[in-house]
């Protein structure tokens, strides 16, 4: 709450318990206190904003905001009602307000630091770069401190990055920050290593490299301290965008002389060697070769230079350094890649990475350093490779299973390292069936015997033999895939749960777990193992995609309406977070911050999980609310969703998934290529766009008969879409041509990678006619509304044409649930088979369903006044025994026919969770593997078996939740 130990004011006491309540969560009690108060001292106005903090945390916004209006428009400044105003205006996402409270403050207390100060944040808080500038100058011009002056240089950088025109940047912003740093320089006021930091920025974003240069090799330089090796890389920087490779290259050799394993010098190293040798450089016949010394221009000075480095290393006692021995399978790798002759190399590779593991296969990450650079070895070399290794992997006498085992963690780490490059050599993927089945057998055993090295170990470590596990997992994975084999993926998720008993905070298990249950169609059990990973910050974004993919399409409304939510009060509060963090690198000078954080604000804005997540909660909000059009309408209202608006930044999506997140050993043939990624992109894009355009195409079904704003009017005009009319059809043009390219994606039939991106519910969803029936729902709209214009007295030709649609749309809801018929889970020749898509068919359905039920109540809406008005009208004719209209028959019959759908489909599902619950998953018998194995198997089958009730229940209540509404739709 408002800082109140430093604040000696005489309300200071009253106010207390009011602070007290709300920093405890007892809002309501804060607003009792506050009431309480404000009887005995009306003019009390921090009172007034503790009373609307309580009202705004309690669901009360308006009424919070019409008590903080109520002060602001007081111009406070007691330091109480201010601070307890910038909490309340953040906390209603309306930071804007805060620098109004501020600037009125500023003028009543002019020389205030503090408030000056305050107001400088509040603009850093909504990006006025403009004004910040010159908040902090006139705050410089009140209190001379350097601090003040850098935050106004800081915010002309700013205003340079954020332009829209670059120009602009480089003649006006920047060069009047480099003069008013340049100010200082004379005066000699530089004091802190920030200051430095910030006029390196504006030369280098101005392109002034030489003048940057100067800068860190002057006494400037000698400030920058807080970073090892701060100058150094800036130097380096320098010299490669300044194409000075004899200095790069000196200055290369100098600090890796200092520190052999500094890898982050030697590429550039090898780049400067390679630029010298494509110039012919020769060094000057007299003095230095540069102002850093000596220069290296040839490969033998530069495989001389490295080789002494590892003589260096080798003849020291302590522990050898990775960085040279990498270095010479860097530079072999690069002299290939150049076309060097072979026999001029500094080595061959197999002997070379033979050496590397017998000094470092004992480290976990040998696996990661050798992987890069397997690809020097050739297809015959493999076999002859893995044998060396494996005879310099130290294992004790062979156990009953037939198998020797390592003595120690070191031997095992090396006998692992030796599976991995196996596996990624790709010796697993060419071994047959039962070759598979052996080495399956094998890493098992290695496996159990490796977890007696972890038996002290804590629950939140990792036991030193799970990577043999997870390998083991993978073959498992590689025979279900390869040969259909259900029975191998239920041993795979055997193995992993009996992993995770053994390594519960072991990420890789609970991500290829939550990867097979989703697979599976099982959602259930994977919102606990995503809870467990306990993704922090970004990884929302990163990885949020594994559990928002599946949620909705599995049928579990209510986990996918939680896992939503997950997600979306991440991105909502990184617009908050990021202004706070954009401040504290005001406060304490970390300038090169604030650009980074900006970036990353922009980043999470642009996100495309963002926009699929949004979108989805909002679709699944609708579904699961809306029953007719009057309660859409509400939802709509209550969501401030607009069918004129696209808030999704089209332009500048960005794919933020890591899609390497999944631990993976498999060759290069078989790993995720660019084209998948791209593929997938447009795949997630299209079905976005599907998606965001149903929506707003739901929103303008309610939008009938409502005026839209005179805003909204302006800018749709200005788009050329001036009426609901003219907005529908281009929203329904902008569908189908979705749809047109959409089936061409579909077309392509883009197969992933199992541990590469999932693929979107595109190809299913056409395949069912999901997306078709979904457009001729929507569509129907349209001639409903000229049904509307012209009567019912006067539009038989139309209304044949709509009941045509309502035949249709029967008929293709027909063939939809004709799709989602079969047995989702079946035991059959003794195996135990599922067929998930049929979940997905039955969701595809009720979505369905729901739109067309939405655009009947909506047809209704419309008919109704219709048909009283024909009734009137035949009355005064006194023709009573006329026939009643076709289009009313049509929509009865429709009513009809949805009703008879519905039955079926619960139908269906009762069907479904009887045979499900009649399985007997005990009596399934489990060859080839152990009892405790066969518990862990049999566990996992039961959470599947679990999920899919869930699911199939939720489905059924919200069908029958239908069947009711449907019921009563009427005439």
């Amino acid at each position: 709450m408002a800082a109140r130990g430093h604040v000696q004011d005489p309300n200071d006491r009253r106010l207390r318990p009011i602070y007290d309540y709300l920093d405890n969560g007892n809002n309501k009690m804060a607003i009792q206190q506050a009431d309480k108060l404000l009887k005995k001292h009306k003019d009390l106005h921090c009172a007034k904003v503790l009373k609307a903090i309580g009202l705004q945390r309690t669901g009360k916004q308006d009424e919070a905001f019409a008590l903080a209006q109520e002060v602001t428009t007081l111009e406070p400044t007691d330091d109480n009602s201010l601070q307890a105003l910038t909490i309340l205006y953040r906390e209603m996402h309306r930071p804007e307000l805060v620098t109004k409270l501020y600037e009125a403050a500023v003028k009543k207390v002019p020389l205030s630091e503090e408030y000056h100060s305050h107001l400088f944040m509040a603009y850093a808080r909504v990006g006025e770069y403009k004004k910040m500038q010159q908040a902090g100058m006139a705050l410089y011009k009140i209190v001379p401190k350097n601090p003040y002056y850098f935050w106004s240089v800081m915010s002309l950088v700013m205003q340079a990055i954020s332009a829209k025109d670059e120009k602009l940047s480089q003649t006006m912003f920047l060069p009047l920050a480099e003069r008013m740093v340049e100010k200082m320089v004379k005066e000699e006021k530089i004091e802190a290593e920030a200051e430095v930091q910030l006029y390196y920025m504006i030369l280098e974003r101005l392109g002034k490299c030489e003048e940057a240069l100067e800068v860190i090799r002057g006494p400037l330089g000698e400030k920058l301290t807080s970073e090892l090796q701060s100058r150094e890389r800036k130097c380096m920087a320098l010299y490669r965008r300044l194409e000075r490779w004899p200095e790069c290259n000196a200055l290369a050799q100098k600090l890796l002389l200092k520190n052999p394993d500094d890898w982050q010098f030697y590429p550039s190293y090898f780049d400067s060697l390679f630029q010298l040798m494509d110039q012919s450089w020769s060094p000057p016949e007299e003095g230095d070769h540069c102002s850093e010394g000596s220069v290296h221009h040839t490969v033998a000075e530069v495989v001389r230079f490295v080789e002494e480095r590892i003589k260096v290393e080798d003849g020291k006692d302590s522990r050898s350094l990775r960085g040279p021995y990498l270095a010479r399978m860097e530079l072999m790798h690069r002299l290939r890649e150049r076309g060097y002759p072979e026999e001029n190399l500094p080595g061959e590779p197999l002997a070379l990475m033979v050496e590397f593991f017998r000094k470092f296969g004992d480290k976990p990450c040998c696996i990661t350093d050798l992987k890069i650079y397997l690809h020097l070895l050739s297809p015959e070399q493999h076999v002859q490779f893995i044998n060396q290794l494996s005879e310099a992997v130290p294992l004790g006498e062979q156990g009953e299973e037939g198998f020797a085992f390592p003595d120690d963690t070191k031997s095992l780490q090396r006998h692992l390292c030796v599976c991995q490059l196996s596996r990624a050599l790709g010796l697993h993927h060419s071994l047959d069936v039962s070759g598979k089945l052996r080495l399956i057998g094998e890493l098992k055993a290695h496996y159990r015997h490796g977890l007696k090295f972890g038996s002290s170990a804590l629950k939140t470590e990792l036991q030193f033999s799970d990577t043999y596990c997870l390998m083991a997992a993978h073959v498992y994975i590689d025979l279900w895939t390869d040969t259909g084999d259900v029975d191998m993926v239920w041993q795979s998720l055997g193995l992993l749960e009996e992993g995770l008993s053994h390594s519960p905070s072991n990420a890789q298990f609970k991500l290829l777990l939550l990867l097979l249950y989703c697979r599976l169609g099982a959602f259930e059990p994977v919102v606990d193992l995503y809870s467990s990973l306990d993704a922090k910050h970004i990884q929302h974004d990163t990885i949020g995609f594994l559990l928002t993919r599946y949620a909705e399409s599995l049928g579990q409304f209510a986990a996918a309406s939680q896992s939503c939510n997950f997600s979306l009060r991440f991105f909502h509060s990184n617009q908050k977070d990021t202004s706070e963090y954009i401040i504290q690198a005001y406060k304490y000078g970390a300038f090169e911050k604030i650009p980074e954080f900006i970036a990353l604000r922009n980043r999470l804005n642009q996100s495309l999980h963002f926009a699929q997540v949004r979108t989805e909660r909002m679709l699944l909000d609708l579904f699961l609310e809306a029953d007719i059009i009057l309660s859409l309408e509400e939802s709509v209202k209550a969501m401030s969703l607009s069918s004129e608006e696209d808030d999704i930044p089209w332009d500048s999506l960005r794919d933020n998934r890591d899609l390497t997140v999944f631990t993976n050993w498999d060759p290069k043939q078989r790993q995720l290529t660019d084209e998948h990624r791209t593929r997938s992109l447009e795949e997630e894009s299209v079905w976005l766009r599907i998606r965001s355009l149903t929506l707003r195409l739901l929103a303008s079904l309610t939008a009938s008969g409502h005026t839209p704003s005179q805003q909204n009017s302006e800018i749709s005009n200005e788009n050329g879409v001036g009426d609901k009319s003219s907005l529908l059809h281009s929203l329904l043009s902008q569908l189908n041509q979705t749809l047109q390219t959409a089936a061409r994606i579909a077309e392509k039939q883009t197969q992933y990678p199992l541990l590469g991106p999932p693929a979107t519910r595109l190809a299913s969803a056409l395949s069912i006619g999901s997306c078709q029936c979904q457009a001729a729902a929507l569509q129907l709209s349209v001639h409903l509304q000229e049904l509307e214009s012209a009567g019912l007295d006067e539009s038989s030709e139309l209304q044949t044409q709509i009941c045509n649609v309502f035949k249709s749309l029967v008929v293709q809801l027909q063939e939809m649930l004709n799709k989602c018929k079969g047995d989702l889970m079946e035991m059959k020749e003794s195996k135990l088979k599922t067929q998930p898509s049929l979940l997905e068919n039955l969701v595809f359905f009720v979505e369905t369903v729901s739109i067309v039920m939405w655009t009947a109540s909506y047809c209704a809406k419309i008919l109704r006044p219709l048909k009283t008005s024909l009734q009137k009208k035949k009355k005064k004719k006194k023709d009573a025994n006329a026939a009643l209209p076709l289009v009313v028959c049509g929509f009865q019959e429709l009513t009809g026919s949805l009703q008879d759908l519905l039955t079926q489909a619960v139908e269906h599902i009762r069907g479904q969770e009887s045979g499900i619950l009649a399985l007997k998953l005990s009596s399934l018998s489990m060859e080839g593997i152990s009892q405790e194995e066969a518990s862990f198997t049999k566990a996992a089958m039961d959470k599947v078996q679990g999920s899919y009730l869930r699911s199939l229940q939720e489905v059924g209540d919200l069908l029958k939740k239908r069947a009711e509404t449907i019921k009563n739709l009427k005439i």
